[in-house]
């Protein structure tokens, strides 16, 4: 075994950055010195469920700009742009406008991070419930898609196959195994889509799992956040009493653009 050094560490993130999706592109407007990069879905590669875009940006000038006179994005086709600062709402409406692309707002959230393990606040729970703690499979997809606020179709459900069966989730089981709670990521490595069924509520299972997901991808080095939509406190007083902090100045919003 061996501690990398910073050098090191530089090398190893190098050959790491080899397994990255292949599906994806990474633009920015200038380099090395950028103040936008977006990550988009590989416009020969896109599937139906990917139509995504993930944009950075510490400029709205330059972000104008780029939006403005390049192509950063496939306009034809409706996409979603999420990571977006809602300050940004306006010089989006306008770019779109001026390519006759319909642009809405579709959420605004609070973005919670946890900035490492000892933040992480331990609930107390029954030892006999960490025996069935578990992770979802594919064969869960369809409980899973019938209680996401974003399914409920074929499509969605296509979604959350791919994303139990890539990306690590959390569960607990009643004494049979079927999942009564759980947890899972999205592929922007945000955890999500947490559900308890009503008639095991108020037990405190929710802390349970984001506890549990947490410290598993804390140990994997993987970020730990989330976005929590506004006007939902119940889940952001969940989030902030295990130790999640956010900056109040940024609000995380998702956009939708169709022709």
């Amino acid at each position: 075994m061996k501690v990398l050094l910073k050098d090191e560490m530089l090398i190893a993130e190098g050959k790491l950055l080899k397994y990255l999706p292949k599906c994806f592109q990474f633009i920015v407007d200038t380099w090395p010195d950028f103040k936008v990069i977006i990550c988009r879905t590989d416009p020969e590669k896109k599937r139906d469920f990917t139509r995504k875009v993930s944009l950075f940006s510490t400029d709205e000038r330059s972000l104008k700009k780029m939006l403005s006179e390049e192509d950063p994005f496939d306009w034809s086709s409706c996409f979603r742009l999420g990571g977006c600062d809602v300050s940004h709402t306006t010089m989006l409406k306008e770019v779109s406008s001026n390519r006759n692309v319909n642009c809405k707002c579709v959420t605004v959230t609070h973005l919670l991070y946890l900035p490492g393990s000892s933040h992480l606040v331990t609930p107390t729970f029954d030892s006999q419930l960490k025996s069935r703690i578990s992770s979802l499979d594919c064969s869960h997809a369809d409980l899973v898609n019938c209680t996401w606020k974003l399914g409920g179709t074929e499509q969605t459900k296509n979604i959350v196959t791919f994303l139990i069966s890539n990306f690590p989730s959390c569960c607990i089981t009643d004494y049979q195994g079927r999942p009564v709670s759980w947890m899972g990521m999205y592929d922007s490595l945000a955890i999500g889509m947490l559900y308890t069924q009503p008639e095991y509520r108020q037990k405190g299972y929710a802390k349970v799992l984001v506890h549990t997901m947490a410290r598993r991808l804390l140990a994997d080095g993987y970020p730990v956040f989330c976005y929590i939509e506004e006007g939902n406190a119940v889940s952001y007083k969940l989030f902030k009493s295990l130790g999640f902090i956010e900056d109040p100045s940024f609000r995380a919003s998702l956009f939708e653009f169709k022709v």
